[in-house]
């Protein structure tokens, strides 16, 4: 029979190697918190940036370019070729990142990547676009042979002009409050960093430490200009 005693420390060596075992046991549970998993599984549509006037005009945008692009591939002889060409690329080149970023805006997936400046990216897109899409606008209705298809094209592309010219108003204002919340934030970052800094004791003892010294120095100072002067030379 064995004692109480010798009871209590087999049930405590017990209970702790189950408990090593446990820790150490390749068979742990495998589940993870819902808002650790970055997949693709949890997108969702935001509808509040697609009936925004910023998601509205990226819609228009794409339709338009795709239009625009439709109607000048449907040409089969030209001559010369270089304008319809241009006006091609343009409008291909548009749609595909225009639309590029109204799925990223739309799923909120640039959320997921903040080392980009999205205000800035939206508005360089808008701004070329609208360079590049009244250009290649002008030099197709200049070298054009007044044919359906081309008249098409050259309206979808001016339609598409505007339209890229009222986003890169847009975005450029929404890129001038996001500089300035930026420059407010860092502001009040740096007065936050400041106050803690000079809240630290180390800080304040050293700061009582200075000021003590000066007011010794202060009081040792003579009044006399000559004991002036033959104290600051020794």
């Amino acid at each position: 029979m064995r004692s109480g005693e010798e009871l209590d420390g087999f049930e405590g060596e017990a209970s702790s190697t189950s408990m090593i075992s446990g820790a150490s046991s390749p068979y742990q549970p495998t589940t993870e918190p819902v808002s650790q998993r970055r997949g693709l599984a949890g997108l969702r549509c935001d509808p509040d940036y697609l009936r925004s006037a910023l998601g509205c005009l990226k819609v228009a945008q794409v339709i338009l370019a795709l239009i625009a692009f439709i109607c000048i591939e449907t040409i089969m002889e030209c001559s010369p070729c270089e304008g319809l060409y241009f006006f091609e690329f343009v409008s291909c080149s548009a749609f595909v990142v225009t639309g590029v970023l109204l799925i990223l805006f739309s799923l909120n997936l640039h959320m997921r990547i903040p080392q980009i400046n999205w205000n800035l990216t939206d508005l360089v897109n808008t701004g070329l676009s609208t360079f590049f899409f009244f250009i290649a606008s002008i030099v197709l209705a200049a070298l054009n042979h007044k044919t359906g298809a081309e008249i098409a094209a050259v309206i979808f592309g001016f339609l598409a002009t505007a339209v890229y010219a009222v986003n890169t108003f847009l975005a450029a204002q929404k890129w001038r409050v996001s500089l300035r919340q930026q420059s407010a934030n860092d502001y009040i970052r740096a007065r936050t960093e400041s106050r803690d800094v000079d809240g630290r004791p180390e800080i304040q003892r050293l700061d009582t430490f200075y000021y003590s010294i000066n007011i010794k120095v202060k009081k040792k100072l003579p009044t006399n200009p000559l004991s002036l002067i033959e104290w600051q030379l020794a």
